[in-house]
């Protein structure tokens, strides 16, 4: 699949899914040239980022 219909997909926006091949992060994924090739089969990988507001103001600590 290509980054758009992947983006499609998934309901993430298509630099987004960039930024998570270029990061290694969808298993499979393969650049030809300046295009990302996503095996269809290919997982949603796992949202990282902190939600849990354990990090706010952390410089008041």
């Amino acid at each position: 699949m290509t980054i758009k219909e992947t983006a499609e997909l998934w309901g993430l926006s298509p630099r987004w899914i960039q930024t998570l091949c270029s990061d290694g992060k969808i298993d499979g994924a393969v650049k030809f040239g300046r295009a990302w090739a996503i095996p269809s089969d290919a997982n949603r990988p796992k949202d990282s980022r902190v939600t849990t507001g354990e990090y706010r103001n952390w410089r008041k600590k």
